[in-house]
């Protein structure tokens, strides 16, 4: 069973920065794919970003296009921390961020796809 617990939520205005971080419970942290999801009230959760880890400096990144450029996702596998820097943020940014582990032998942007959750860490960026 791995716990995750997410930080670093809060209220930003429009165009301000925030970085959340997720620390995993997992001594093999570094084999889960890592995600980072969101959910604003009366919508589903979506995808923001995953990042795998390939082997030594070398890390896979995917990206939602609605937040490409603005947001980067990275690792520190000695940590067993994910981390989200989110730039430039919008209104509609603003969601429940959850971060996620995937087990699976790739990455993906489905949230059935991912084992374990986050209790997730508020957003909310002001106009």
């Amino acid at each position: 069973q791995v716990q995750l617990v997410e930080s670093g939520g809060g209220l930003v205005q429009a165009g301000g920065s925030l970085r959340l971080a997720c620390v995993a419970s997992e001594r093999t942290f570094s084999r889960y794919t890592m995600g980072w999801f969101r959910q604003a009230p009366g919508k589903e959760r979506e995808f923001v970003a995953a990042v795998r880890w390939i082997g030594s400096n070398v890390y896979n990144a995917d990206y939602a296009d609605s937040v490409k450029v603005r947001f980067t996702i990275s690792r520190d596998n000695f940590k067993n921390t994910v981390y989200l820097q989110m730039n430039s943020l919008k209104p509609e940014d603003t969601a429940v961020y959850h971060c996620a582990a995937d087990g699976g032998p790739g990455y993906s942007r489905q949230p059935a796809d991912y084992d374990y959750w986050g209790q997730g860490t508020q957003v909310t960026v002001s106009s």
